[in-house]
């Protein structure tokens, strides 16, 4: 006599579950081995800088952008490299980048010119030892793939997605400690959000 096992069908919510703890799991994994140290030096450059500016490529970039508006929040001065009217970076200015290879060559050339003029750099990445992991004056080292990691042991996500998503939560977590410390308030905060939108 056969007997016939009838499959439960997943639901929807059933399915989206796996990735949901998934992305959850490799972030805090992640977001717990950052040493605390780079995290307050970073902070600290953020905040002895006169001027910072963000470089990176693609979601790297991205993420920079969202993290130069959270610090014009903070009524910094920030531009964004590749827009018509960011300006030219000179001595003791800060660039904040982030590729996790860390040969992304445009961001590393910004890095070079960066250097260059006498800026400081704080470099996101998974390679400490890369030409722009080499180039930094102060580093984030996240402790996930590249993008061009595909073997599924620091990430099961596609291609450098924990980095980026990484790069954005360090950074608001970064904002967070300097907007505590700073003790604006929200509504304070919210004047100097776009109007223009």
């Amino acid at each position: 006599m056969l007997r016939c096992h009838a499959r439960r069908v997943m639901t929807v919510a059933e399915l989206a579950l796996e990735p949901r703890t998934l992305i959850l799991e490799e972030l805090q994994r992640c977001m717990d081995a950052v040493a605390e140290t780079e995290l307050l030096e970073a902070q600290r450059a953020i905040l002895h800088a006169p001027r910072i500016f963000t470089a990176g490529a693609g979601r790297s970039g991205l993420a920079l952008k969202m993290v130069a508006m959270r610090l014009m929040h903070l009524g910094l001065t920030v531009h964004v490299a590749g827009e018509v009217t960011t300006p030219a970076i000179s001595a003791g200015d800060l660039l904040i980048l982030a590729s996790g290879s860390g040969t992304t060559s445009s961001v590393v050339h910004a890095a070079q010119v960066a250097k260059h003029a006498g800026a400081k750099l704080l470099v996101f990445t998974t390679a400490p030892e890369s030409p722009l992991g080499l180039l930094a004056d102060f580093r984030i080292i996240i402790p996930a793939a590249a993008k061009q990691e595909h073997d599924g042991v620091l990430s099961r996500q596609y291609a450098g997605a924990l980095f980026e998503q990484s790069v954005l939560l360090l950074a608001d977590v970064l904002f967070h400690q300097m907007w505590r410390e700073h003790g604006e308030s929200a509504a304070s905060l919210w004047t100097r959000h776009a109007n223009l939108e």
